[in-house]
C-alpha cells in the first residue's frame, strides 16, 4: 500500500514552495534595483569588516595634524583634533551597521511574535496586544528616545535596547493586519481542524505567506535603527567614546566644523547614512516589484506602451 506523505509533516518544503522561492531569488537577481542596492550595502559591510586592516590602530587618536583639507596623505582630511576622517568614517560603519541590523532583526522578531499571536488567537489576546501596540504607537517617538537614552547608562547596548523598545510597534501593526487576512484562509482552517499546534500553524502556515511584507518590514526597521542611532548620538545621548557615524556628526558640530566650513568632516558620515538608507530602500522596492503581481503587470506594460508609441 502506498502512503502519501505531506511535505509539511517531514519538515521538507513542497515542490510548489521551492519553485516559489527559486522564482523570488531569480526575480531579485534580475531586478536592477535589487542588484544596485545589494552592491552598495555589501560594499559598506566589506569596508566595515576590513576597517582594522585598512586603518590599523586607534582611529580616534588625537594628533597635531588638525583641520587638514583632503589630500593624498589624508583622503578625507582631518578633524580639529587631528583625527583622520577616512578612518573615522570606515570604523563608524562597524557600529552603525551593527546597531541597524540588530535593531532591525530584533524589532521585526518582536513584531512577528506580537502580530501573529494577536491575529491567530484573537479575542482577549488580540485586544490586550493591540492596546499595548497602540500605546507605543501613540507615544511621541523622539521624546521617548531622548528620555530613555538620558536615564539609562550610556553604551552601545543601551542604544540598541532603546531603539528596539521604540521601534517594534509599527512593524507589529503591519504584520498583524497581514496575518489577519491569512488567518481567514481555508488552508489555515484545515490545519486547525486537523489538530496542528498553534505555534506550528503560525510559523509554518501563516508566516511563510508573509515573507514579502516581513522582508519589507525588516528593511524599514534597519533604516530606522541606523537613522535613529545617528540622531541620538548627534544630540549627545549616545556613548561619545565609540566611533560611529552619529558620533562623527556630533563631534563635527561640537568642534565647529559647520562654522569653519570644514565640509570634509561632516559630509562623509552623513553621506554614508544616506547611501545605506538608499540601498535598503532600493532592495525594499525590488522586493515589492518581485512579489506584488500588480507592480509586475505595470512594469511589463511599460515596454509595450513604449513600443506602440515608437511605432
Amino acid at each position: 500500500m502506498t502512503t502519501i506523505t505531506n511535505p509539511a509533516d517531514t519538515g521538507k518544503s513542497s515542490p510548489r514552495t521551492q519553485k516559489r522561492r527559486q522564482g523570488f531569488l531569480r526575480g531579485l537577481l534580475q531586478n536592477p534595483k535589487a542588484v544596485t542596492g545589494s552592491a552598495i550595502l555589501l560594499a559598506f559591510i566589506l569596508l566595515a569588516l576590513l576597517a582594522p586592516v585598512l586603518f590599523p590602530g586607534d582611529p580616534s587618536r588625537i594628533t597635531d595634524m588638525a583641520s587638514l583639507e583632503p589630500s593624498l596623505d589624508h583622503w578625507l582630511g582631518t578633524t580639529a583634533k587631528g583625527q583622520d576622517v577616512m578612518a573615522l568614517t570606515v570604523y563608524g560603519a562597524r557600529s552603525s551597521l551593527l546597531v541597524g541590523l540588530t535593531v532591525g532583526l530584533a524589532s521585526t522578531f518582536v513584531g512577528i511574535l506580537v502580530g501573529l499571536a494577536s491575529a491567530y488567537f484573537g479575542k482577549f489576546v488580540d485586544e490586550a496586544l493591540s492596546l499595548v501596540t497602540n500605546v507605543f504607537l501613540l507615544l511621541p517617538g523622539l521624546p521617548l528616545l531622548v528620555i530613555l537614552a538620558a536615564f539609562l547608562p550610556p553604551g552601545l547596548g543601551t542604544v540598541i535596547v532603546v531603539l528596539i523598545i521604540t521601534g517594534w510597534a509599527g512593524s507589529a501593526r503591519v504584520l498583524r493586519s497581514q496575518a489577519l487576512s491569512i488567518r481567514s484562509k481555508d488552508f489555515v482552517a484545515a490545519s486547525v481542524v486537523s489538530g496542528e499546534g498553534a505555534l506550528r500553524i503560525m510559523f509554518r502556515e501563516i508566516l511563510p505567506n508573509m515573507a514579502s511584507i516581513v522582508m519589507g518590514t525588516l528593511l524599514g526597521c534597519v533604516i530606522y535603527g541606523i537613522g535613529a542611532q545617528a540622531g541620538l548620538e548627534f544630540l549627545g545621548l549616545g556613548d561619545t567614546s565609540t566611533v560611529s557615524w552619529g558620533n562623527n556628526l556630533f563631534w563635527a558640530g561640537n568642534e565647529g566644523a559647520l562654522l569653519t566650513g570644514s565640509w570634509w568632516v561632516f559630509v562623509p558620515s552623513g553621506l554614508c547614512i544616506a547611501l545605506v538608507a538608499f540601498s535598503l530602500a532600493l532592495i525594499n522596492y525590488a522586493v515589492d516589484e518581485v512579489t506584488n503581481p500588480r507592480l509586475r503587470k505595470i512594469k511589463a506594460a511599460k515596454p509595450a506602451r513604449t513600443q506602440r508609441s515608437a511605432s
